[in-house]
C-alpha cells in the first residue's frame, strides 16, 4: 500500500510539469528518475523565494553541514513527523525512500540535545541516492558529514544519541523550520537554506523564477558598472515619509 502511495506522489508531480518537459522525460526517462527537476538547477533558490512572496524559506537555524557537489540542490519531500529525539521513523523512511527523494523531519517537541542522525544513516542515504536531508534538529558525526555528496541540513550538532522508540507518521504534512511540508512537495537547497514549493505550485513558480532571474541577473551587471537605476529609493523615502538627518556629522 505504502509503494503505491508513493508512486502517485511522482506522478503527480510528473503531471504537474508542462507538456515539452513530460516529452523529453518519457523519451528518455522513467518516472522514477527525476530528472525533470533539472531546470531548478540553474535557478538561484533566491529568485523562487522572491516569487513566492518571501515566505518559503525555512528558518536559518537549519544549516548545511555536508559539501555536496554544485551550487543548488532539488528533490521531492519524503516527510516524517517524529517524536523530539527518536529516530525510528527516520529509520523507516530511509528504507521507503527512492531515488531523488530529500527526507524532511520535524522533530516534535524541539529535543535538541538528542542527535536525529549520523555516520551510518548518513551513508545510507548516500548509497540510496537520496537528494538531501533536512531536519528540525541536530546530528551528530559532523566530520564524516561533511564527506557526504549529498545535502545534509540540521539545526547543529551534539554527541548525544536518539531513542528509536517512536511513535511517528511518514508522508503526512509536517512543519519543519517553521514552514509547512507536504508529501510530494519540491525540496530546493543551496548554501543560503532550504526552500519549499508546494507541488500545486510547482511549475508557475518555476516558470516565474525563471523570469525573474534574467531580471535580476541584468542588475547585477548594472551594479558592477554604475548604470543601477536606484530613483526608486529616493522615492520609496518620500512616499513613506520618512525622515532622514542630513548634515549630522
Amino acid at each position: 500500500m505504502m509503494k503505491e502511495k508513493h508512486l502517485t506522489y511522482h506522478q503527480a508531480i510528473f503531471s504537474a510539469l508542462s507538456l515539452p518537459y513530460r516529452k523529453n522525460i518519457l523519451n528518455c526517462f522513467s518516472y522514477y528518475n527525476l530528472y525533470f527537476l533539472l531546470p531548478i538547477y540553474s535557478i538561484k533558490d533566491t529568485n523562487i523565494a522572491d516569487t513566492m512572496g518571501r515566505s518559503c524559506a525555512m528558518h536559518p537555524r537549519i544549516k548545511l553541514f555536508s559539501s555536496p557537489h554544485g551550487t543548488v540542490w532539488a528533490g521531492i519531500a519524503l516527510t516524517v513527523k517524529s517524536r523530539g529525539g527518536d529516530n525510528l521513523l527516520i529509520h523507516a523512511a530511509l528504507d521507503m525512500a527512492r531515488e531523488g527523494d530529500v527526507i524532511v523531519v520535524s522533530n516534535e517537541g524541539g529535543v535538541d540535545n538528542r542527535s536525529l542522525m549520523g555516520e551510518i544513516m548518513f551513508t545510507y542515504a548516500a548509497y540510496k541516492k537520496l537528494n538531501g536531508l533536512v531536519l528540525d534538529g541536530p546530528i551528530r558525526d559532523v566530520k564524516s558529514a561533511k564527506e557526504i555528496p549529498l545535502p545534509i541540513y540540521a539545526t547543529g550538532s551534539t554527541p548525544g544519541g536518539p531513542y528509536k522508540e517512536g511513535p511517528g507518521e511518514i508522508n503526512v504534512p509536517i512543519s519543519c523550520g517553521g514552514i509547512s511540508v507536504n508529501p510530494g512537495d519540491i525540496v530546493v537547497m543551496d548554501d543560503d537554506g532550504v526552500i519549499i514549493i508546494p507541488l500545486k505550485d510547482a511549475s508557475a513558480v518555476l516558470a516565474a523564477a525563471q523570469k525573474l532571474q534574467e531580471t535580476d541577473e541584468a542588475k547585477v551587471v548594472a551594479a558592477g558598472n554604475g548604470t543601477a537605476k536606484r530613483e526608486w529609493v529616493a522615492k520609496a523615502i518620500e512616499t513613506k515619509k520618512i525622515e532622514i538627518i542630513d548634515d549630522y556629522y
